[in-house]
């Protein structure tokens, strides 16, 4: 296998995913119907010089993160992921790894999902995918890179969210992620990235390392989330965590009683969003 073939395959996936179908707006003259390159970094979550060398031959061993990510924007199938690892000279990850892989079952319930904020995270909380009604309610995740990305190290870490919790509210919701982290370390001991980001977590968060030290086992469960939303202000949703235990896959999906406000501003929220994306666009 040569950084060429890898190269024309990642260009022949790209090819093939219109942008509506990723969540991207259409907009605008387009050589081909499907990604630009451009496109498939955000999706991706990495730089457009970076794909561009891929494609041209130029860098021949991607990460197995990178890979990941390729095969979730590129919407690849089971065969089709494992191939990509082998042009890249990777193994897919073995059963011992937290699994990152969104099949295209999951997938297609996303697609249906276009008006509800919803995002797929790993067991560990580590954010895959969000479709831009999340990014327009919880502000957009694209440019986060490593462990920016997962919702434990965001929150313990002091990251910058939307979410108003009460101090009763703030302290069970600490206490359901680092139940949830521990659960998911003991079925996936032998992963590497896992346990750096504990390691990382009880070095700069003395919250963390008193729950962690505590021995909290648990589940995180489904609550009622108020997001503090830039251009509507309040608004208080339910938050339904959903498993896909097959794949050890996370959906968290927004929503409001129909004919209330929170419904109403959730409307507003979607009308803003698709306005800021054209605009990006």
């Amino acid at each position: 296998m040569t950084a060429t073939e890898l190269g024309r395959a990642l260009r022949r996936w790209r090819d093939r995913v219109a942008p509506e179908t990723a969540g991207l707006p259409s907009g605008g003259h387009r050589r081909a119907a499907g990604l630009r390159r451009e496109e498939l970094a955000l999706l991706a979550g990495i730089s457009v010089d970076y794909v561009t060398r891929l494609e041209q031959g130029r860098a021949a061993n991607p990460s197995g993160q990178v890979v990941e990510a390729l095969a979730r924007a590129l919407r690849l199938s089971g065969d089709e992921r494992t191939y990509l690892y082998g042009l890249a000279g990777l193994v897919p990850p073995g059963p011992d790894v937290v699994p990152g892989f969104i099949t295209p079952s999951v997938q297609r319930l996303l697609d249906r999902l276009v008006d509800t904020p919803v995002a797929v995270s790993d067991a560990a909380m580590t954010l895959l995918l969000a479709n831009p009604m999340y990014a327009a309610l919880m502000g957009d995740p694209s440019g986060l890179r490593g462990f920016e990305r997962n919702g434990v190290w965001r929150n313990f870490l002091g990251f910058p969210s939307r979410v108003r919790h009460t101090p009763e509210e703030w302290r069970a919701f600490q206490v359901g992620m680092v139940s949830e982290l521990r659960t998911t370390a003991a079925r996936y001991p032998a992963d590497r990235r896992l346990r750096s980001l504990i390691a990382e977590l009880r070095a700069k968060s003395e919250r963390f390392a008193e729950l962690w030290d505590a021995g909290v086992v648990g589940r995180l469960a489904a609550s009622r989330k108020t997001v503090e939303h830039p251009q509507v202000g309040m608004v208080t949703l339910d938050c339904d965590l959903l498993r896909v235990e097959e794949n050890d896959l996370h959906i968290l999906v927004y929503s409001a009683e129909p004919g209330t406000e929170a419904a109403e501003k959730l409307d507003l929220i979607s009308v803003i969003g698709t306005q800021s994306l054209v605009d990006k666009g």
